[in-house]
């Protein structure tokens, strides 16, 4: 199932999401619009599987207890990725406070460095490296999907040079500092 939503959606968007798509894009009139809160809070809440794609910002408590689904979102509020076990989320832009406490498994790819994180998040919990080439080019191929079925200028601008691919933070649990397997890279990639 495709869910294609043109404008902004409320709170609880694809809350225990088990599979199919979610797509929210501005109207062509307010595309470009910078910070722009397209979907409200506690969007992918518990979700399991499935794919969100925001062309735009989320609310407070973004993918929290995600476990499964895969999300492209253009920025998000307080609390995003809390208690996420597993999913992939890729973040274009703002990140607010609490930033991925408690996360015990999955990655977040957040795009704009490291230095968003100091006083966003618990360091000790979090490790933050660099995308592998191997998540590069699944990071690529979920941008190009972004682009094409949103309209993202955001997402646009980032394609049109591959070291900005580079400017991706991936977050894992501490203990996991290790890059995801290969097994989960492909996962995903077979997800996209």
């Amino acid at each position: 199932m495709r869910l294609a939503i043109v404008g902004d959606a409320n709170d609880g968007v694809g809350k225990g999401m088990h599979g199919g798509e979610i797509i929210v894009a501005p109207a062509a009139r307010e595309r470009g619009r910078a910070n722009q809160v397209l979907i409200g809070n506690a969007a992918l809440y518990g979700a399991t599987g499935g794919r969100l794609f925001v062309a735009g910002s989320a609310g407070e408590r973004f993918a929290i207890r995600n476990s499964g689904a895969t999300a492209v979102v253009e920025g998000v509020g307080d609390h995003a990725c809390e208690y996420m076990t597993g999913g992939t989320v890729v973040i274009l832009g703002r990140i607010g406070r609490n930033f991925a406490a408690g996360l015990t498994g999955g990655v977040v790819y957040v795009w704009g460095g490291r230095d968003a994180f100091a006083t966003r998040t618990h360091p000790e919990q979090l490790a933050l490296d660099p995308p592998t080439a191997g998540e590069q080019k699944v990071l690529r191929e979920l941008l190009e999907q972004h682009e094409q079925l949103t309209g993202s200028r955001v997402v646009r601008a980032l394609l049109r040079c591959d070291r900005h691919l580079a400017g991706f933070c991936r977050v894992t649990p501490a203990q996991s500092a290790e890059p995801p397997s290969r097994q989960a890279v492909e996962s995903v990639a077979q997800a996209v």
